[in-house]
């Protein structure tokens, strides 16, 4: 009993310990993605970024403003950045830059990982609940065993036989 709840509470302690390690790595590998942005010829990155800005309602990293670092703002020449950065309200949006109220302002890092924190936190409630589970079959179990050496009715019925 004492092993499952040792193993129990290393596995909450790595979970918790995700959840801290998801930001950082989210951070990096963000950046690693933006800078491959390619618009014009729709790569899995450049699809991921478009659809994560459409259902977050983000913009950039931090904010829009974050495209004017990249590759592709640079390559294009427009001053503007991906229509998926567009408002949902806003109906001729071109993502300009000039149009700022046009976009989303917030940016996608943070909503990125407050999502990967929250699924972590279902992963850590389900992993309790399997430990609780656990925990009451061994506490069955033992109840079981106590009565068995007491109750006569837990007694062998063929006696001096084998146990098939």
């Amino acid at each position: 009993m004492g092993q499952c709840g040792i193993t129990s509470s290393k596995t909450v302690l790595v979970f918790l310990n995700l959840i801290f390690w998801v930001e950082a790595e989210v951070d990096h590998s963000i950046k690693k993605v933006y800078d491959t942005y390619n618009g014009t010829n729709p790569d899995a990155a450049s699809r991921a970024i478009d659809y994560v800005q459409r259902q977050l309602r983000c913009c950039g990293i931090h904010n829009y403003s974050d495209w004017e670092t990249t590759n592709w703002f640079k390559e294009t020449k427009n001053n503007s950045v991906p229509l998926s950065c567009c408002k949902a309200t806003s109906s001729n949006c071109t993502g300009s830059l000039t149009r700022p109220t046009d976009l989303y302002a917030e940016g996608c890092e943070a909503l990125v990982v407050k999502k990967l924190q929250e699924i972590m936190m279902y992963v850590i409630w389900a992993a309790l609940a399997f430990a609780a589970i656990q925990l009451l079959g061994m506490l069955c179990a033992c109840i079981v065993l106590c009565r068995r050496s007491r109750d006569p009715a837990y007694e062998l019925l063929i006696t001096g036989g084998t146990y098939a």
